[in-house]
């Protein structure tokens, strides 16, 4: 963490903050491109966050993409945000000029719902407005938020794993955390990428039983490197036999087409299966009610719960695997995640900031 005397801070209070620069969607299907826009106003509870920092999430995409139906054009994307705080609203008091903060997908909430009121934030009826990238993002020079949503980072977290652990390390974390308290110990992995690298790790720190399971052999080593103590290649039903009813937790960290057949017989009776990414979803429900198994969803976790995964993944040291871009070079890394060319995890760097994010 930067000390509010540093000289982070000094040269942070002095910056001017009228215009940001960012890397915007003018219009669907179009690459990204130079913008530059108002900085939007303080309010007394917000803060403004100079960013260094920002990692490439497949959510970005589906964004650009508008697949989720709601983008709205000039749209600049990015939410694994790690930077510092330049300016605070009037009733900012936990956070100070110059400190080092991380941001997640999720930059306020109503604050007035029955979800708000029990510590639910992420479940806030108002949450498709509360995205960080909804007075636009982290492909940016700065991002304004509530600054109950900028979390101070540990100090010997690297600004690029932090950045990660913003988005893809809460949304494996937060269901692990709820289900391995459990009597849950036997876990599937289903997806060895982005976010199923990190699930593994949560999952083996948490004292599961992991098994890794991919379409990819050429994963092993690194899966079994990365805290799994089994590893499965996906596609082959007769291989896939011997772990018929084997897990009591599966999480689903696939994006698009899925065996649905195949992953609901690797669950136990009574099992859960737990969707992290956004896969199409289209089964026979017949094994679905004769097993008596669950379908969740997981949606990122809550302001304490992010707190702790970030305390955790400290504690256990919990590294993404990570290639890191200038943040001018967005579009060629956009074109790499989309080609499935990227080994993890992406994360892109603002040059006027990456060397005080260092220090």
């Amino acid at each position: 963490m930067v000390s509010p005397t540093s000289s982070v801070e000094r040269r942070l209070s002095g910056t001017s903050v009228s215009n940001v620069q960012g890397w915007a969607a003018m219009a669907l299907g179009r690459p990204l491109e130079p913008l530059t826009y108002e900085a939007p106003l303080l309010g007394a509870h917000d803060v403004r966050v100079t960013v260094s920092h920002c990692g490439l999430c497949f959510t970005d995409i589906q964004a650009i993409d508008d697949f989720y139906g709601i983008t709205a054009f000039p749209f600049v994307p990015g939410h694994e945000i790690v930077g510092f705080v330049e300016a605070r609203g009037g009733g900012v008091s936990e956070l100070e000029i110059g400190q080092r903060v991380g941001i997640g997908w999720q930059g306020r909430c109503c604050g007035r719902c029955a979800w708000c009121d029990r510590g639910e934030e992420q479940l806030c009826y108002d949450i498709a407005s509360a995205g960080t990238w909804e007075r636009h993002g982290g492909f940016a020079s700065s991002v304004t938020v509530d600054a109950g949503f900028a979390y101070p980072l540990p100090e010997a977290m690297p600004p690029e794993a932090a950045a990660v652990l913003m988005c893809a390390g809460v949304a494996v974390y937060s269901p692990l955390r709820t289900y391995a308290a459990e009597t849950l110990r036997s876990v599937g992995i289903y997806g060895v990428g982005g976010l199923g690298h990190l699930a593994i790790q949560f999952a083996h720190a948490l004292g599961c039983e992991v098994t890794a399971l991919s379409s990819s052999p050429g994963k092993e080593s690194e899966a079994l490197a990365l805290g799994a103590d089994d590893f499965i290649v996906i596609g082959d039903r007769s291989r896939m036999r011997r772990v018929d009813y084997a897990f009591d937790l599966v999480l689903c960290t696939a994006h698009g087409d899925v065996d649905w057949e195949e992953l609901l017989m690797i669950l136990d009776k009574r099992g859960r299966l737990v969707l992290i990414g956004f896969p199409e979803v289209s089964m026979n429900s017949t094994d679905l009610v004769a097993h008596e198994l669950s379908i969740h969803g997981a949606f990122l976790g809550n302001r304490a719960t992010m707190r702790e995964m970030l305390a955790f993944a400290q504690e256990h040291g919990i590294t993404p695997r990570i290639e890191q871009l200038p943040m001018t070079s967005v579009n060629d890394a956009i074109r790499r995640l989309k080609e499935n060319r990227v080994h993890y995890r992406l994360v892109l760097t603002r040059a006027a900031a990456v060397g005080l994010a260092e220090r």
